[in-house]
């Protein structure tokens, strides 16, 4: 005898009229019915869960969209290449090594502005090299050179942080080079990892350079802080300082004046400008020379003039998609000692990347 329904334990069973043309009778069994409160938790967990996995796809796609932009070495200095590949075609056509061949590899090493003595040391290591191992074609000649490069250019380029927040990195160089722009190219790249990023427009003699930053300050979401024009360029720094200390910023960029590398005030008021940060309550873990590699040898000398003025931590080098002078990498690493850590393949602020030895040697010797 059937039962009431109601009476039997367990789930609760709904009885459902029999669809037509469907013999028998259908039973739908269902669950506790869920209050509001409990309907509306549950709904929006499963939101969240689907927004956390949108957010997730996204930054994948973002992430690999970025990686697609990276700017190629080898494709970015075909100019710089040129330089090279004559006179690497003329030594790879011989079978042997030969006087000739050392004559053309120092030429092009020259043509190149790597300088005259620090080609001279580079092929004096490969000699080196050639007579212990008993290198004898041409072909083993370049890889040798192409390996001594690759390790004098050896070192680590990461930009180095304070231990205590905030860090600052301070930027000198002369006018054109391209400091400002590099300043916010970084500031983009820092603020997209995550950094809170203060730019300090230390360039008060120029009132164009504080109003570039300030469009890359808004671009990036960066905070500015800048002083009247014609101002104490040390007490802007200080001030930025101070403000990314107050609002627990994690990096300080700070742009500074970049009047002409012969004028013994600029050097001394970079000096100052040096003493200043590090009395705050910040640290300076950086100061990077940004340099036009379109100068060459110009560029050099411009690097002995800043490095007496302040410790120059590493190089940026700009434009260098743009150069016939690539070697310039070689005689600031070989002369100064200070390793070139970032450098500009492009315009736009992805092209500011780190600076990859290997990459940019096989880039110079790759034959198109």
């Amino acid at each position: 005898q059937a039962q009431d329904p109601d009476s039997l334990d367990g789930p609760e069973i709904e009885m459902v009229e029999p669809v037509a043309g469907i013999l028998g009778s259908s039973v739908a069994i269902t669950g506790p019915e869920l209050t509001p409160e409990e309907e509306a938790a549950n709904i929006a967990a499963a939101e969240q869960a689907e927004q956390e996995g949108e957010d997730a796809r996204l930054a994948r796609v973002a992430e690999e969209a970025a990686e697609d932009e990276r700017p190629n070495f080898l494709e970015r200095l075909a100019k710089a290449r040129s330089t090279f590949s004559g006179f690497l075609g003329s030594v790879l056509s011989r079978s042997q090594i030969d006087a000739e061949s050392w004559n053309e590899l120092e030429e092009a090493l020259i043509r190149a502005d790597v300088g005259i003595g620090p080609s001279q040391k580079l092929l004096d290591a490969v000699r080196v090299t050639v007579k212990e191992n008993g290198l004898a074609t041409s072909a083993e000649l370049v890889e040798a050179v192409k390996d001594q490069m690759k390790a004098d250019l050896a070192g680590p380029v990461t930009l180095a942080r304070a231990q205590t927040a905030p860090t600052i990195w301070l930027f000198v160089g002369v006018n054109g080079v391209g400091k400002t722009t590099t300043i916010g190219k970084l500031g983009k790249r820092l603020t997209d990892q995550g950094d809170r990023v203060v730019m300090a427009a230390g360039d008060t003699f120029r009132a164009a350079a504080a109003e570039q930053l300030g469009t890359w300050a808004d671009r990036c979401g960066a905070d500015l802080v800048r002083g009247e024009e014609g101002g104490d360029p040390s007490a802007v720094i200080f001030d930025a300082v101070a403000s990314a200390a107050a609002k627990g910023a994690d990096i300080v960029l700070a742009d500074t004046a970049g009047r002409l590398h012969n004028k013994t005030n600029l050097m001394e008021e970079l000096s100052k400008v040096r003493r200043v940060a590090d009395k705050g309550e910040g640290t300076v873990t950086e100061v990077l020379l940004v340099l036009d590699a379109t100068t060459g040898q110009n560029g050099l000398q411009q690097a002995r003039q800043f490095t007496e003025a302040t410790e120059v931590t590493g190089v940026v080098l700009t434009k260098l998609d743009g150069s016939a002078k690539g070697g310039i990498v070689f005689a600031i690493r070989s002369e100064l000692g200070i390793p070139v850590k970032l450098v500009g393949l492009g315009e736009t602020a992805v092209d500011l990347v780190d600076f990859n030895s290997d990459e940019f040697v096989d880039a110079l010797f790759a034959q198109d």
